[in-house]
């Protein structure tokens, strides 16, 4: 089953914000705000997945798929509802972004259902990104029609691996030959498109993974998504290893297959944005994921969706039938709730924004309210040329410009690898 949800502090029933946030709330008018909707339901549960994710054997009394579409809306109703108490701007949605679980699962029409709602209660921004993940088994000419229609302007397709063996230790039960099926319907309709792919996988090979990035890179998507494999305790792939019946990870192999996706991804035209994300452009980045990478504000529906406002997290009820009957009672499905202190602030800021392309702006990170009062310690010129001299931070973009008067921390290829450790350094300064 899915890891626990952390604690935090209890959410009210009205889901009323507290006064810390409802004072920042009206300077957010220009803060882009965007939509998370998760769909919990997989056909098959992969053993490396820790999501939220329920098969039909796991959901029980309660909860369903066929109810789940007006389930969601309740809580889209709820979420203007709250935000209209609590005085927040009016916001149109910049981005919204179905994930999963399998969203496409669900048939089209639910979805249009679902996005129709979401348009009606809070309207879209001018070119809003509407995104949803795919397994490529559940893509059809007609379903990318159908969303295209709707409003649905990205296909996010989770491709895993080009490698039969690969996908069977990662449980993965979806037909290699569908991954080209699966683009070419959503380029036929005019969707963006993203293939999602995981490497690190035990067993796999430096050339399978080659094998699988040359494979995405011939359908020759908008976007490619590289994500190194993490074990998390709990999954049947944990328990595989440590019963010995799978190889552990290996960071070595997994560093080394990164630099391998940097030069082959580079070579066919994509750029680096986040440290696991390539696409052909800026207009082909994921808008929403960088709403994370950004520190902006974006709602979560959906059992255990996670959302973020003026500097407050909060984290839905698990499971499906709790969420369905908080919903249906009209009171907040969130479990916990917390504000970060100054520190964590810090911490955070820094590793979000050394994970993008655009870097760490020094002089804006210096002028944060958390470094005044002393949370931390300001980055020096010095620091940011040591980071340089190792080979970590890129000359260019580290050094002062117009734009930039301190200068920026944009990572090397050697600096991503370290990102974790770039961002202590710095944080303990």
């Amino acid at each position: 089953m899915p890891a626990s949800l952390p604690l935090g502090d209890p959410v009210p029933a009205d889901g009323g914000f507290p006064p810390e946030v409802r004072r920042a709330l009206p300077g957010r008018g220009e803060t882009p705000f965007g939509l998370y909707v998760h769909i919990p339901f997989c056909s098959v549960r992969c053993g490396y997945c820790d999501f939220n994710t329920y098969t039909a054997a796991d959901l029980g009394p309660g909860a369903s798929r066929q109810s789940y579409p007006e389930t969601v809306v309740g809580e889209l109703e709820f979420a203007r509802t709250t935000l209209d108490a609590a005085g927040a701007p009016q916001r149109a949605l910049s981005t919204v972004f179905f994930g999963g679980g399998t969203p496409t699962l669900l048939p089209a029409e639910d979805l249009a259902l679902i996005l129709r709602r979401a348009q009606e209660l809070f309207g879209f921004a001018a070119g809003a990104e509407v995104t949803t993940e795919a397994n490529p088994d559940t893509v059809s000419a007609e379903s990318a029609q159908m969303l295209a229609e709707a409003g649905f302007t990205r296909l996010s397709i989770g491709m895993q691996s080009a490698v039969p063996h690969v996908l069977k230790t990662l449980d993965r039960t979806h037909d290699p030959q569908n991954v080209p099926a699966a683009h070419a319907a959503a380029r036929a309709a005019g969707l963006q498109t993203s293939l999602d792919l995981i490497y690190g996988t035990p067993g796999e090979s430096l050339q399978d993974w080659k094998r699988s990035l040359e494979t995405a890179v011939e359908l020759q998507p908008d976007h490619i998504s590289a994500y190194s494999l993490i074990v998390e305790d709990g999954t049947a792939m944990a328990a595989k290893i440590r019963r010995g019946e799978l190889a552990d990870i290996d960071p070595d192999d997994q560093a080394d297959k990164y630099v391998v996706t940097d030069q082959l991804l580079s070579a066919a035209g994509y750029q680096w944005y986040e440290v696991s994300n390539f696409s052909r452009g800026p207009h082909t980045r994921s808008k929403h994921n960088l709403h994370y990478w950004q520190d902006t504000d974006w709602w979560g529906a959906g059992p255990g969706a996670h959302s973020h406002l003026a500097g407050m997290r909060w984290w839905n009820v698990k499971h499906p039938a709790p969420y369905a009957q908080r919903v249906q009672q009209g009171v907040s499905p969130g479990h916990g709730r917390e504000l970060l202190d100054a520190q964590a602030q810090v911490l955070e800021h820094l590793m979000l924004r050394l994970r993008i392309a655009e870097g760490l702006d020094v002089a804006k990170f210096n002028a944060l309210p958390q470094i005044r009062q002393g949370a931390a310690a300001p980055i020096t010129a010095e620091q940011v040329h040591q980071l340089v001299q190792e080979g970590l931070a890129e000359a260019g973009a580290a050094g002062p410009s117009a734009e930039f008067p301190l200068g920026r921390v944009v990572l090397t290829l050697n600096g991503r690898l370290l990102a974790d450790a770039v961002t202590r350094r710095l944080a303990h300064s």
